[in-house]
């Protein structure tokens, strides 16, 4: 399976803490409130605050939670303020991995993060260890069965997408950062083409780390850990676990 959508398959198929409605509208929430502030409340002109809140619509979030996100950070009502940090660092196995949070208590966040790294056999890195690995992507991606090859192809490629890559049980539309937002409006608007399961930007490394037997455990801990942490908004890594050690994990 890819680096890319590895994390991200292996979370749905889990059903992982991520599947939590609390969780989710709170990284939703944040993630609301952080693109206001940072572009403005009017999604036409806020790409970053468009997709936040076509994801808080895709998880049913009230339209009251929705506009209440958005004057929290363009300032109509005072609300918390949130700040961005990247962390980075390796797992086992020397797999590298990065966490983006939203926190308003970057000292509580920073210790939280070093002891997730630490209890499961990690490392907390300095900034930029491993960030060169990745490039920023967006990401459309589809269950294998749910969609034609040929057609997907068609109108990915249509739309300006950069590649479609295939594993094991999804197909991906792979576009630059620039025209993620381009392409999925044009899938967005092609008639006949199934729902995708996911639409995202995301960080996608350029080599990924096979891991199996106890590393390969370890690093599922860790990713886990990390995701459940209340100020992780997206975790990040370039392990590669395969299929058949995968069935062996459960």
């Amino acid at each position: 399976m890819s680096g890319h959508s590895k994390w991200s398959t292996i979370k749905r198929k889990k059903g992982a803490a991520d599947a939590k409605r609390g969780k989710v509208f709170t990284r939703l929430i944040k993630e609301l409130t952080i693109a206001a502030r940072m572009g403005g409340g009017n999604p036409e002109g806020n790409p970053r605050l468009r997709t936040a809140i076509a994801a808080a619509k895709a998880e049913n979030m009230p339209k009251d939670n929705i506009d209440r996100a958005i004057k929290k950070g363009t300032g109509e009502i005072e609300g918390v303020s949130y700040e961005e940090i990247v962390y980075e660092g390796y797992g086992p196995g020397g797999a590298a991995v990065m966490v983006e949070v939203l926190t308003d208590n970057k000292n509580r966040t920073a210790a939280e993060v070093r002891h997730i790294f630490t209890k499961n056999n990690g490392k907390l890195g300095e900034s930029n260890c491993v960030a060169f690995m990745f490039d920023k992507k967006g990401i459309i991606v589809y269950d294998k069965d749910a969609i034609d090859e040929e057609q997907l192809m068609e109108a990915a490629l249509d739309a300006g997408a950069e590649d479609i890559i295939e594993d094991d049980d999804t197909r991906t539309v792979m576009t630059s950062l620039k025209d993620f937002y381009t392409v999925k409006e044009g899938i967005d608007t092609t008639e006949g083409l199934p729902k995708y399961s996911v639409a995202e930007i995301t960080m996608v490394p350029q080599n990924t780390v096979k891991l199996a037997g106890r590393e390969a455990e370890q690093m599922l801990r860790l990713m886990e850990a990390l995701e459940e942490s209340d100020d992780a908004q997206n975790v990040y890594s370039n392990f590669d676990i395969p299929a058949g050690e995968m069935e062996k994990l459960g």
